[in-house]
Order: structure tokens, then C-alpha cells, then sequence
């Protein structure tokens, strides 16, 4: 071995010494400053920055209407549909709340119109819209969500009318409806989060690296085309403590989860409340900043309200955390979203 061997050696010393003391988390010096930092979302810049770095438009066509729906492809519907193992199907709605409530001012009005003793009819009306914070839908990419008077792939405030509703990224696109991966996220296992009852307290807050944390305790990793779905403990808490007005708020995501659906390539965001931490210090996009970035920037649909009880129970005795998911909206041309009852199928 000659000399020049033997005088790198120190410096390959120094080398594997710098590699495992970065291992085990020990400082070095300027380490940090060489790094590059991760966005965050904790202004108004922020968020505006997000909106446009983060943006969708064009991607699939200036004329698009489908959104990051493009990115379930036959082969991710095939590849789904592997996924039924026990062949269990499991319904991830809530009850249609048929009286006011706390947290459900709007109900439908179930009248019988008529009962023979052949027959029986009734109808079903709202007495106002199924947005909101208690009813299960999913909400259309065109016309429901906006900013600053523009919604998804541009299109403008001023093409919406009374008499013809959502011209373009309506509802009725998805009449054909959704089948991909559902990726549940139970985020009552996250240390510090929960109540000792096993739900989330109101205004807490989901980020970015809890999706991250759960992706590795769940031993699961969310790819494209897949739905991801929160579970919170939402209907567990309502169950046990009653309505509470919305006001109080709800734990759920905060906005920086953004870049997350972003890098994942997620299709759908679905929650067992309306995804948004609320409240939350962001007065821009009314105080639902993730629905401004997943549905107007990034073309993501999002399923509001789901009831996630029974999925959560059955995920964590099999513990398995990936299933097919379905789901198909009512055909409602140029409407702005729709009542649903998506299945989860183990």
C-alpha cells in the first residue's frame, strides 16, 4: 500500500465519522444552514404562495374538469379492487340528519305523501343546502369553492347563474364515480393528540409530518390516485358529549398538509368533518384555507362529514389501513356537489 493510501485514510475516517454522528442526531456544525428548509403555511403569504406553486391549472387541459380525478387510471382501479381481501363492505356516511341540531341547523324534511295498502310514497327536501358541517357529500371542483372570484382551471364567478347553476366542473363529471385506494388515517394515534377518550378536542391541528408519522406507524405510504381519509374521533365525541355548535370548532387539517397532497399525488381528501382545523388564525379564503388550495388550486375533490367509526374499528383489528374505495355521487347536471355514501371494502 503506498504512502498516498495511507495518508487518505484519516480523511475517510473523518468522512464515516461525520456520516454516523449525522445518524445519530449528534450536532454538526452548520448543518442546519445547509439543509433546505420546508414550506410552511402560517401566514397569508404563505398561503398565497402555496396557491400558486402548488397549482394544478393546465395540467390536465385549460378545459379540465376532472382534477387530480385524472390520476385514478384503470390500472390504479384494478390495482384497488386487489385490495378486497375479506370482502367486507363498510359504509363511511353518516345517518341524513332529519332534525335541527347544534351542529346541523339544516336537515331533510321526510314527508309520506301517500300510503295505500299497495303502496307507500314520500318526499325528501332540505330545508336548506347539504353543505355544511354534518350532512355527508362530496363537493364539486367548478363552482362551490372559489377565491378571489375564480374557482378550479380558472374558471370565473361571473359564469355562474341561478337559472343554469355550475357550468363546468359540476358535479355530474363524476356520474361515472370514484373507485381507488382509500388511505385511512386515524390520527387519535398520534402521541399528544388525543383525549384520553380517544377523539380530537376542537382546533386541533393535523399537519404535514403527522401524515408523515402515521404513514410509518400505519406501515403504509399514500401514491396517486389514492383518497386519503381522517379520522378524528368526530362522531365518537358527539355521541358521548352531544351536538356542539360549529363555532366551538373542529380538530382537522391544517393548511400545510397542502404540500402533502401535492408531493403524494392524492385524487380525493375526504374527513369525518369539514378538513379545515377550525377555527384557525387564516381570515383569507373565510377561514378554509385547504379547501381554497385542495379544491381551487390543485383540483382536488373533497369529501366532507364521512363517518369513520365502524372503518377505524375494523382497520385496526386487522390492522390494515389501505381499501377499496367507492363511491358514486347523484347525477345532477350543473350542480355544485352531492349527498354520498362512499364504501370502504376490506
Amino acid at each position: 500500500m503506498t504512502d498516498k493510501h495511507v495518508r487518505s485514510r484519516p480523511a475517510l475516517w473523518i468522512a464515516a465519522l461525520a456520516v454516523l454522528v449525522g445518524i445519530a442526531g449528534w450536532p454538526l456544525v452548520g448543518l442546519d444552514a445547509q439543509m433546505p428548509s420546508r414550506p410552511t403555511i402560517e401566514t397569508e403569504a404563505d398561503f398565497l404562495r402555496a396557491m400558486k406553486e402548488l397549482s394544478n391549472w393546465g395540467r390536465w387541459g385549460k378545459d379540465d374538469e376532472l382534477g387530480a380525478a385524472n390520476l385514478i387510471t384503470p390500472a390504479k382501479r384494478k390495482q384497488a379492487a386487489a385490495l378486497v381481501k375479506e370482502g367486507l363492505a363498510i359504509s363511511l356516511s353518516h345517518d341524513v340528519n332529519q332534525h335541527a341540531a347544534a351542529d346541523g341547523p339544516v336537515y331533510l324534511e321526510r314527508v309520506v305523501l301517500s300510503q295505500t295498502p299497495s303502496t307507500g310514497m314520500d318526499r325528501y327536501q332540505f330545508t336548506g343546502s347539504y353543505h355544511g358541517a354534518i350532512e355527508s357529500h362530496l363537493d364539486a371542483l367548478g363552482c362551490h369553492v372559489m377565491f378571489e372570484g375564480v374557482g378550479w382551471n380558472g374558471l370565473p364567478v361571473q359564469s355562474i347563474s341561478k337559472e343554469q347553476g355550475c357550468p363546468r366542473a359540476h358535479i355530474n363529471v363524476l356520474k361515472h364515480g370514484v373507485q381507488t385506494r382509500g388511505v385511512l388515517f386515524d390520527a387519535t394515534q398520534l402521541p399528544g393528540k388525543a383525549s384520553p377518550q380517544g377523539w380530537l378536542e376542537p382546533r386541533t391541528a393535523i399537519h404535514r409530518e403527522d401524515l408523515e408519522a402515521l404513514e410509518k406507524r400505519q406501515n403504509v405510504r399514500v401514491s396517486p390516485g389514492d383518497v386519503i381519509l381522517l379520522y378524528t374521533g368526530r362522531w365518537k365525541r358527539r355521541a358521548a358529549l352531544g351536538p356542539w355548535p360549529v363555532k366551538e370548532g373542529f380538530g382537522g387539517y391544517h393548511p400545510d398538509v397542502a404540500y402533502f397532497l401535492k408531493e403524494r399525488g392524492v385524487a380525493f381528501l375526504a374527513a369525518d368533518m369539514f378538513q379545515d382545523v377550525f377555527p384557525n388564525d387564516f381570515k383569507i379564503a373565510g377561514g378554509f384555507p385547504l379547501h381554497a388550495l385542495a379544491i381551487v388550486s390543485m383540483g382536488i375533490g373533497i369529501f366532507d362529514n364521512l363517518d369513520l367509526e365502524e372503518a377505524v374499528q375494523t382497520a385496526r383489528r386487522l390492522r390494515r389501513w389501505s381499501f377499496l374505495f367507492t363511491a358514486a355521487p347523484l347525477r345532477i347536471e350543473n350542480g355544485m356537489g352531492s349527498p354520498v355514501n362512499p364504501i370502504a371494502t376490506f
